[in-house]
């Protein structure tokens, strides 16, 4: 069953088809939206859409189009691939590219189901990890600027002394500085410190400096 207000995308050409894959998921409890293109769902598509289910063939943009693009947006939902012209190769490129599934149009309908069931679960984990990042990044963000800089040496390992050298501060304001930046985070030690700069995803060029269990 789908979470209230999240939509299952039917992206396909062949109105009969999209009707009939409508109205079964609509039976099992799900809301649907349906677009006759890839263009059409990508000018049109709704940010509660949970899951997208495309044809892997279609004129314009083709399904594997149409996960390009989605691979280039942040929060893009899952996609699962149902199509009357599958073959391995397909098969292979969707799923290395994330693909939530890849379905003949003539798959049982219990198997359908389970697909989108796994791809609307999937789409909440991501839908709360970005919820999460966002937190995280929202703490950050109450660092004043040279509290940033004194974290981003913390986090490389840097004693007090090394820090003061190159920030061209005494060593008893680093001090004071860590002590804010441990206060405002809610953190109590440099391994703990480190891990919620790297959930947030800070100072990305400095990882591999990161001090190891610290």
């Amino acid at each position: 069953m789908s979470d209230a207000g999240r939509v299952a995308a039917i992206v396909d050409d062949d109105l009969s088809f999209s009707a009939s894959l409508s109205r079964l998921l609509r039976g099992a409890g799900y809301a649907v939206q349906t677009f006759a293109s890839a263009e059409s769902y990508l000018a049109q598509g709704s940010e509660k859409t949970a899951c997208v289910i495309a044809d892997l063939r279609m004129p314009g943009l083709s399904g594997m189009d149409l996960q390009a693009v989605l691979e280039q947006q942040v929060g893009a939902p899952p996609l699962i691939f149902l199509t009357g012209q599958g073959d391995i190769a397909s098969s292979v490129r969707a799923m290395r590219h994330g693909a939530e599934d890849f379905l003949t149009k003539d798959a049982p309908k219990a198997e359908l189901l389970q697909a989108v069931e796994r791809a609307f679960a999937r789409d909440a984990r991501q839908r709360q990890q970005r919820r999460h990042f966002q937190v995280l990044r929202g703490s950050f963000d109450a660092l004043s600027p040279r509290e940033h800089e004194v974290l981003q040496q913390v986090v490389r390992g840097k004693p007090n002394k090394q820090i003061a050298a190159a920030l061209g501060i005494i060593e008893r304001t680093v001090k004071l500085h860590r002590t804010a930046i441990t206060t405002k985070l809610q953190v109590r030690s440099v391994a703990e410190l480190t891990r919620l700069v790297e959930a947030a995803g800070l100072f990305v060029e400095d990882a591999s400096t990161f001090p190891k269990g610290q």
